[in-house]
């Protein structure tokens, strides 16, 4: 346990892999209460092996009302808002349904899941309120444009939510941690998400899209961090600490870049 910080009571959702579950378990190494929650009933098995005993993991479906009131019963301290989907795609011819289903689950669902969780740190005195965003959530990214959509949204939202429950004064914090490309698996399905749907219908040439695969492909290999602990550390800090942060952002040059294109205009 990290000197000066008191055990908590932690959610988290969508720990079945990459950044949820290396949080989950290096929130448990350090003391903490842990709900690790997972989508599907066929994950819980594998990921209370892979976090031991000291884990209680159950399904947590944060699209589905039955399963988010689940949490209600449970004293939580720190909500960690982790489950999310990805789609990429141009705006210009994705199928909406697919953006709509996006932002029901990486925006209202959590935004759900998150109403329920403040009322019950009402009556507990406090509590704080952590989204995972994505840095795709400050810098328009083409093709990328449906899943950071729901990210621009959620980050804002955090913002806003944080006034909020400072106006409140009931000792509720809300911060927003916007993590860069790491190797988990989660950006080669985002990425690659497109090319399920675009086909001799896209509005783009078959050597346009060829080219996209390659850049894909590219992009990630030079893009990605292959080690977590650099996000796991900046999510557990907002998680511990009394007065947690608005933002954090892992690794520390794409905070650097995200803020010099912002300051380009860009």
């Amino acid at each position: 346990m990290k000197a000066g910080s008191a055990r908590k009571s932690i959610l988290i959702t969508g720990a079945g892999t990459g950044i949820g579950r290396a949080t989950a378990k290096s929130l448990l190494a350090r003391g903490h209460k842990v709900y690790a929650t997972t989508h599907h009933d066929a994950e819980v098995a594998p990921l209370r092996d892979a976090l031991g005993g000291d884990a209680e993991v159950f399904r947590l479906d944060i699209t589905d009302p039955h399963d988010r009131a689940k949490i209600a019963e449970l004293d939580i301290d720190v909500l960690i808002n982790n489950a999310g989907q990805g789609e990429s795609g141009s705006l210009a011819e994705i199928d909406i349904d697919r953006v709509r289903r996006l932002f029901e689950v990486n925006l209202f669902s959590s935004l759900e899941l998150t109403q329920i969780a403040i009322r019950a740190m009402i009556e507990r005195g406090g509590g704080t309120i952590i989204f995972i965003s994505s840095v795709a959530g400050r810098i328009p990214l083409p093709f990328l444009m449906p899943y950071g959509m729901t990210k621009f949204a959620l980050s804002a939202a955090a913002a806003g939510l944080r006034s909020e429950m400072k106006t409140l004064g009931k000792g509720i914090h809300v911060s927003v941690v916007e993590p860069g490309a790491f190797h988990t698996g989660f950006n080669q399905r985002l990425w690659n998400s497109r090319f399920e749907w675009m086909d001799k219908r896209s509005i783009f040439s078959a050597g346009q899209i060829a080219t996209m695969k390659a850049d894909s492909t590219r992009t990630l290999r030079w893009l990605e961090v292959k080690s977590t602990a650099s996000i796991v550390n900046k999510i557990v800090s907002a998680a511990e600490t009394k007065t947690p942060r608005l933002r954090y952002v892992a690794p520390w040059y794409v905070a650097f870049v995200v803020r010099l294109l912002r300051m380009l205009g860009m």
